[in-house]
């Protein structure tokens, strides 16, 4: 019964690019920004899939599932959960940097924004994101939102009340898995004149 309601409710999902974090408390699901922020949602998918090229914890050039395995490595009670590090410290580059997307419209306004997490300056959003589990108005224009979870926000909530060591969980929730999937046709790319 419940394999049918979960299929029911996946053929109703409007046409759109889809992400579901399988963790080990639980999954969650996002629907990607792909018109808004096609930059920052191709580089999340590329990680995720394993088709482009970063930094390993060892200085190696290497493609793999970024993040496949690895923990939510920060936690800052009722404002976000933060994932994407392979090393867990928060500390991992991942060789390259990518432009900040921001739109007007792309607010912090709501629980589960999916957003590129950055150094603090601009354009330095990489491989690590995090989700709200609140409104964050102050970080409007400071970071790129490519995403709104749209199942599975329970979790999110879950993950960021986890016992805490300063912003560090004393026992990370695993993040085991993030598939994309698409419902419908990819939206048509205007040509350039």
């Amino acid at each position: 019964m419940l394999l049918l309601a979960a299929a029911a409710f996946a053929q109703t999902r409007p046409n759109g690019l889809y992400a579901t974090f399988r963790t080990s408390a639980g999954d969650f699901t996002a629907r990607l920004y792909e018109k808004e922020t096609p930059n920052t949602v191709a580089t999340f998918i590329a990680l995720a899939q394993g088709v482009r090229a970063t930094l390993s914890p060892t200085g190696e050039l290497v493609k793999v599932h970024l993040y496949d395995n690895i923990t939510f490595h920060r936690v800052v009670r009722g404002e976000m959960i933060q994932a994407g590090d392979p090393t867990g410290t928060g500390r991992h580059n991942c060789g390259f940097t990518i432009r900040d997307e921001f739109l007007p419209g792309l607010r912090f306004d709501a629980a589960g924004k999916l957003a590129m997490a950055n150094s603090g300056t601009p354009d330095s959003g990489g491989c690590q994101f995090f989700i709200t589990d609140g409104p964050m108005r102050s970080w409007d224009g400071k970071y790129a939102i490519f995403g709104l979870v749209i199942e599975g926000l329970d979790v999110v909530a879950k993950i960021n009340r986890a016992p805490l060591h300063d912003d560090k969980p004393v026992d990370p929730v695993k993040l085991i898995k993030v598939t994309i999937e698409r419902v419908g046709p990819a939206p048509v790319k205007k040509s350039k004149k």
